[in-house]
């Protein structure tokens, strides 16, 4: 079965092209990035990735960047032998906890949930559109980032608000979950089912960043909220905000929505406290020289650390780390900061196997297990929509 995979967000279109059999295979795989911004870019490798394409025109909007992807496609494959697209979803509402088969139903109810989901949904619904108009009978699938968080205890979920609000969807949804349910899938496979049964957390770390509990494979709590910029600093995300901060910017700053939106999610963490970047490569290169640079990276490993250790006492106790995404899976220094005021939790990182991004980066007999796992959300998205085909 071969399957094509669609990520699209605010600036930039992901995509992967997988046969799906006894064995997965990555086929094709690249992005369309800058769009809305000059200079764009239109990359596709092979599978042992070889540059097919390497394009660098402007691309205005979505629109025309799907329109270039679907005509590359037909183009590459004129038979157009996909048997399904698999959209990464961020959204799926209080109704969704399960990929779906995407329908004119599905559709309508994506669209009324817009609102949770602003700056992704609307992204998201166009690359569905786009794929049924160059594809009309194609299978699409729907995979959602909250819905592995659904099934978390409702005191996880609850904000404290009066009871209405909770009634017309203001939970907490918990986001990442494509990512959670890869690593786990992976954990089985590496460790066991009675590792990947036990008290583990998931350290997300990349441009977004959360962090999860889970046991028995389910969340049982994660740090981001009702929307993604909730819970730990990241790259231009907020993290956790007093609601009072928001009062104030309103009332007294007189920041209307829009532009308190654009503060929260691209103006402010790492980017809002350096005022130099929001690539922690860049900041851990400044940090010598530059005292915000140093600040915004020592505030994210605290907030990190102080997160992590919330999600014990949730668990009672952890027995697996796992850092993951591009942050987590590629940085030792930021690995080695968040963890070293975690000795009391059972937490130890050996400095050898931490700076090699060794698969376990925690000395030999260490009682909490501390791993590096490389994530792939494009591929959990394949592998849901061929579950779910082969079970129709």
């Amino acid at each position: 079965m071969r399957i094509l995979t669609i990520n699209s967000g605010s600036s930039s279109i992901k995509v992967g092209l997988y046969e799906m059999g006894e064995k997965e295979r990555l086929v094709l795989s690249g992005s369309i990035q800058r769009i809305g911004i000059k200079a764009g870019i239109f990359q596709i490798s092979d599978s042992n990735k070889k540059t097919i394409i390497d394009k660098h025109i402007d691309i205005p909007d979505h629109d025309t960047a799907l329109k270039l992807l679907f005509n590359w496609l037909k183009q590459y494959d004129p038979g157009s032998n996909l048997d399904a697209v698999a959209h990464r979803v961020v959204h799926g509402g209080k109704k969704y906890s399960t990929p779906q088969r995407i329908t004119p139903a599905v559709l309508s109810d994506l669209k009324q949930i817009i609102h949770l989901a602003p700056d992704h949904l609307p992204h998201e619904i166009k690359a569905i559109q786009a794929t049924s108009y160059y594809y009309p009978d194609m299978i699409q699938v729907a995979c959602f980032d909250t819905a592995f968080h659904r099934q978390m205890p409702q005191l996880a979920k609850i904000v404290a608000l009066p009871r209405h609000y909770q009634h017309s969807g203001v939970i907490r949804y918990g986001f990442h979950g494509l990512s959670y349910e890869y690593i786990l899938q992976e954990l089985r496979k590496e460790a066991g089912d009675e590792v990947a049964d036990g008290r583990i957390i998931i350290a997300h770390l990349g441009n977004g960043a959360s962090m999860a509990a889970i046991r028995h494979g389910k969340s049982m709590d994660t740090t981001m909220g009702f929307t993604p910029a909730g819970g730990l600093v990241m790259s231009t995300r907020s993290g956790d905000l007093d609601p009072g901060i928001l009062v104030y910017l309103i009332e007294e700053q007189g920041l209307r929505p829009s532009a308190l939106n654009e503060l929260i999610n691209h103006q402010a963490g790492l980017l809002g406290v350096s005022g130099i970047s929001s690539d922690m490569r860049d900041l851990l290169d400044k940090e010598d020289s530059e005292i915000h640079a140093r600040e915004a990276v020592e505030l994210f490993c605290y907030q990190a650390s102080k997160h992590l250790g919330a999600l014990a006492a949730v668990l009672g106790g952890v027995e697996t780390l796992v850092f993951s995404a591009g942050i987590g899976e590629n940085s030792s220094v930021i690995r080695q900061r968040i963890c070293q005021n975690l000795a009391f939790l059972g937490i130890h990182v050996d400095p050898e196997r931490n700076s090699a991004n060794a698969s376990i980066i925690s000395p030999e007999k260490a009682t909490v297990s501390v791993r590096v796992m490389k994530t792939d959300e494009d591929l959990m998205m394949a592998r849901h929509t061929n579950t779910l085909i082969k079970g129709e």
